[in-house]
């Protein structure tokens, strides 16, 4: 009785124990699901749940006219969501009744496979019930369009499965043009797999300005690891801003394709070139070309912001030096000792040989002497040389120039107090060596003397603009109102012209327009090679027109190993002799101060063509013809009395007929009737033939044209 009593009462305690325990789960769950709710809730949504940051638009990049040139386009990444209610309910109807058509679409707007291609994918999809799967990468804005407007996308909104990803790629319409200073926008994957930006040229000046800001939106993890978004969540990103430049499209495609050529045709390793505007210190080109692997050109690197040795165009700092201190005057004598002189135990050569001695100060400047220059320097600044360093900075080429560029060089100038001054680098910097100064930096200087001495900041960025609205704009920056006095500025403009009138650059001289600057030729340093090889750099430095300057340009070229050619006047002088020419014939500015040729008086002129178009000529003007041979369809006609005088004529086709006078257009006709090779070369009518008139001439005979500008 006691054992059944016992077991009974053990009974009753393992019920209540368990009922008791039932009791506290049931209330713990009610607790958690009353009062932790939320708190709960929250957590779970924190392991599944996540903001994704969204990029903004970035802002476009223009020219100062307007054009793009350098822009975002959008492109989308397609993923399917068949997994979602949506698309599953009623055992996937919808997408069963759509499937085909669906697929049939697809095929023909991404035009990359076959219907049956994108069926099977689809209905693969759907069975494996996948919520994130990558269908197809980088479509664009009109293929997005199209699929967003197909009838089972369209009319599903929200259950249709498909989800589209927007992302951008940056674009510079122009191709190589400005590229390195305009610059890129990329996005890579460093090594800890972040997705990071970079940047160069205005891309990175301007960037907190071009990116906007970032939104989020909210996603959702799904198994597999993916994440598909939360529709509604999103926080809308602010688009960048736009910058207007200070480059014009025209001057730099003349620019680019004037260094350019000169590369090609010398095989040079790089070269450099900008356009300034005199008055405000606008950048209105710069091309930085450099030759890589292939052997084709490439803006791989602003060479413009880069330092280097920079030659004889660095005599100018010392002319200026020189007569500010008024020291000497340009008619003083100086012995340039047949190009060779001993300093220092080092010593100094002139780049081209000479047996000239006794010469003035702006003949060794227009000889571009080192001697000449060398002596100077030795002469004045040899007890004090930091007063020719104090030249220099006053000049502003001891720091950055401050143009809106990252990554400008920093200059280097030898200090007069540290142990690695020696006796020969004063001499050696008097003529461009022993110091590194960049392209622009020099190009200021030059700027400066075209400007009346008054020194400009360049800059690439006219305004900000948001929505077509100027937001913020940029004026031109006086850095120094008078760098040097006006006597000096009178005398170094007469030496720079007459570099090119009686010197170094006399090849660059043009009778219809003037033009001033220095020419340059330094041996430079070939990477771990130094001076072994022979590499050259050439330049040339001015401003036209030289009377009054409305642009300053420089080019820095530097020239393969052993280059035949190298001297600055044959690879630089013509690059900016061909950006010259071209702007003096589109800039209404200096088109008006062309001296354009004096033709003669044209009354007396024969004209040679067809008959038919001196009979239109004659009806329009409402003249006579008076055909006194009337015996073919080409005449060769003067005026008199207001009337075409002359007879008319038809080709022999056993005899060569005299061309000259005539258009190309007229000769071929004449020449192809008789079935004649015809080979032209120049430009305007043909002043010359290689068959005389009168020769007899058989079909398919070769003849040489030579076209030109004459006066009768």
């Amino acid at each position: 009785m006691e054992t059944r009593k016992d077991i009974l009462w053990r009974s009753y305690l393992v019920f209540i124990g368990m009922l008791l325990f039932g009791l506290f789960i049931l209330a713990k769950a009610l607790y958690i699901q009353r009062v932790e709710g939320n708190y709960w809730k929250g957590l779970s949504d924190s392991l599944h749940l996540e903001y994704r940051e969204m990029d903004a638009e970035r802002g476009s990049i223009f020219s100062e006219d307007g054009r793009m040139l350098s822009s975002s386009i959008p492109f989308f990444d397609i993923y399917l969501d068949f997994g979602a209610d949506g698309i599953q309910e009623k055992d996937g109807a919808r997408f069963k009744q759509h499937v085909d058509s669906l697929s049939i679409q697809l095929s023909s707007i991404l035009a990359d496979r076959p219907a049956a291609s994108y069926k099977r994918e689809l209905v693969s999809v759907f069975n494996s019930r996948d919520r994130y799967h990558l269908l197809k990468k980088n479509i664009d804005f009109s293929q997005y369009t199209q699929l967003r407007s197909t009838s089972f996308i369209k009319k599903n909104k929200n259950k249709n499965g498909f989800i589209f990803i927007e992302k951008e790629k940056r674009l510079t319409p122009f191709g190589l043009l400005a590229n390195r200073t305009i610059g890129l926008s990329r996005e890579y994957l460093d090594s800890s797999g972040n997705i990071v930006s970079k940047n160069v040229g205005l891309e990175k000046t301007y960037d907190s300005l071009l990116k906007g800001t970032t939104g989020k939106r909210l996603v959702r993890r799904i198994s597999g690891g993916g994440f598909v978004p939360v529709a509604g969540s999103e926080i809308e990103p602010e688009n960048g801003k736009d910058i207007i430049t200070t480059i014009d499209i025209n001057i730099q495609d003349v620019t680019e394709q004037a260094l350019l050529k000169m590369l090609v045709e010398n095989e040079c390793q790089n070269g450099t070139c900008i356009v300034m505007e005199v008055k405000t210190g606008k950048i209105k080109a710069i091309a930085n070309l450099g030759r890589v692997s292939d052997g084709s050109y490439s803006e791989n690197m602003n060479y413009a912001i880069t330092r280097s040795e920079p030659g004889s165009t660095f005599k100018l700092m010392t002319m200026i030096a020189v007569l500010e201190d008024q020291y000497a005057t340009l008619s003083q004598h100086i012995n340039i000792e047949g190009g060779k002189w001993e300093v220092g135990g080092r010593t100094v050569w002139d780049s081209e040989r000479h047996n000239r001695t006794d010469v003035t100060i702006q003949q060794a400047f227009e000889l571009s002497s080192n001697v000449g220059m060398a002596k100077l320097a030795m002469t004045y600044y040899s007890r004090n040389p930091q007063r020719y360093i104090d030249h220099l900075k006053r000049l502003h080429l001891t720091g950055r120039s401050g143009i809106d560029l990252q990554g400008e060089s920093f200059p280097l100038i030898p200090d007069p107090t540290r142990s690695d001054w020696s006796a020969v680098t004063l001499p050696w910097m008097s003529f461009g060596y022993n110091i590194a100064v960049s392209p622009l930096q020099t190009l200021m200087v030059y700027n400066a003397v075209a400007n009346q001495g008054r020194m400009m900041r360049p800059y690439l960025v006219n305004a900000v603009t948001e929505d077509g609205k100027v937001i913020q704009e940029f004026k031109p920056v006086v850095l120094d109102d008078s760098i040097f006095s006006e006597t000096t500025l009178k005398q170094l403009k007469i030496c720079l012209e007459g570099v090119v009138t009686n010197g170094t650059g006399k090849s660059l001289l043009n009778p219809f327009y003037t033009l001033a600057g220095k020419t340059g030729t330094a041996q430079v340093a070939n990477g771990n090679k130094g001076y072994s090889d022979h590499t050259y750099q050439s330049s040339f430095a001015g401003y036209f027109p030289a009377e009054n300057p409305k642009y300053s340009c420089i080019v820095v070229i530097k020239n393969k190993p052993h280059a035949a050619k190298y001297y600055g006047a044959q690879i630089a002088g013509p690059v900016f002799k061909e950006i010259a020419n071209k702007l003096f014939t589109v800039d209404p500015d200096l088109y008006a101060s062309y001296r354009h040729p004096q033709f003669k008086d044209t009354s007396k002129s024969v004209w040679n063509g067809a008959k038919k178009d001196f009979e239109s000529i004659a009806k329009d003007f409402q003249t006579k013809i008076i055909d006194t041979g009337n015996k073919g369809d080409w005449s060769s006609m003067t005026s008199k009395n207001n009337s075409f005088v002359g007879n008319s004529w038809r080709a022999q086709f056993e005899s060569m007929p005299d061309l000259k006078g005539f258009g190309l257009k007229d000769a071929l006709e004449i020449l192809e009737k008789q079935q004649l090779q015809v080979v032209a070369s120049g430009k305007g009518k043909v002043i010359g033939q290689s068959i005389l008139a009168g020769s007899p001439i058989q079909k398919g005979q070769t003849i040489y044209l030579t076209l030109g500008t004459t006066i009768n």
